[in-house]
């Protein structure tokens, strides 16, 4: 009954429409993050861990014979953006602790300038005029956010901008790393099934890190529970897991260009929910890191 409802939901959800819905459930992700005192590997190892026992259950009962064929290589595949996307988890909500929501989301979402680099200098794919373009504008527009509330004296009080917006970037390079490793087996394995194996491999490496660097690893107040559900929930299911959804449906293209929304969204809702109002300069280090963003992935 489960597998026909979610069928049924499927063949009658406009795929533009769930992109909306999931470019605003990942623009929550920072404010979440920010509203939890739990230390980051806390809150990436609880997202990955709720988002995937939601679901493993549909995973398995829609694509069991897929979880149970696989061969030594996809795991060694599956693992390995696993651990990418753990690098990238504790690099990026590390991040929101030392900069601004505005200056980590839009590093963060500078992913597919890496991608490109990757893809040109591993897979052999030509990177083209545009796009070198709309890497070298995306690039400018990265040192005027990470040095000019330096140079200018702007920078909020207590944090530490550069060593923030230097996390948003590596955590741009793993998800980066994630989609260029798992390019190949999702290309020939469905969504449910993957999403469950690179999360679960997720989960332990984030555990590890988590044992590794001693922090409390249960004894945290319903408030905080709450947040590692909601984060699963939001930005996880409703949000990353959709956005993959959407690429079965519409290009590959539009749904880069639609994720340019998520750094808009997450600095208009952290200056409502937070009071948090970015520089001058992030903000035109911004714009300019978005518009080579935007250059990059339209590009043919």
């Amino acid at each position: 009954m489960a597998t026909s409802y979610v069928d049924r939901l499927e063949r009658a959800t406009p795929p533009m429409l769930a992109l909306a819905v999931a470019i605003v459930a990942v623009s929550t992700s920072a404010i979440l993050v920010r509203w939890s005192d739990a230390p980051a590997v806390i809150k990436a190892f609880y997202r990955v861990v709720f988002t995937t026992l939601l679901l493993a259950p549909l995973a398995w009962q829609r694509h069991r014979g897929t979880l149970g064929s696989l061969s030594g290589r996809d795991v060694a595949v599956a693992g390995a953006a696993g651990v990418a996307l753990a690098v990238h988890f504790t690099a990026w909500f590390e991040s929101l602790d030392w900069t601004s929501v505005a200056a980590s989301v839009t590093l963060v979402q500078s992913q597919p300038l890496f991608v490109a680099v990757g893809a040109a200098l591993f897979l052999n794919e030509r990177l083209g005029r545009r796009k070198a373009l709309g890497i070298a504008v995306a690039l400018a527009g990265m040192v005027v956010m990470s040095l000019g509330d330096l140079l200018t004296g702007t920078a909020l009080a207590g944090r530490r901008p550069l060593f923030g917006n230097s996390l948003a970037v590596l955590g741009a390079v793993m998800i980066a790393g994630y989609v260029l490793v798992g390019r190949s087996l999702r290309q020939r394995m469905a969504l449910l099934p993957y999403v469950t194996i690179v999360y679960s491999v997720c989960a332990v490496v984030l555990l590890a890190f988590a044992v590794l660097r001693g922090v409390e690893l249960v004894a945290y107040p319903a408030g905080e529970w709450l947040l590692f559900l909601g984060m699963a929930v939001g930005p996880g299911v409703f949000g990353h897991t959709v956005i993959n959804w959407a690429l079965e449906h519409v290009e590959s293209s539009v749904v880069s260009v639609s994720l340019l929304g998520e750094p808009v969204g997450s600095t208009l809702l952290a200056l409502v929910l937070l009071a948090e109002v970015p520089s001058a300069v992030t903000v035109l280090g911004g714009a300019v890191v978005l518009a080579g963003i935007y250059v990059t992935s339209t590009a043919d």
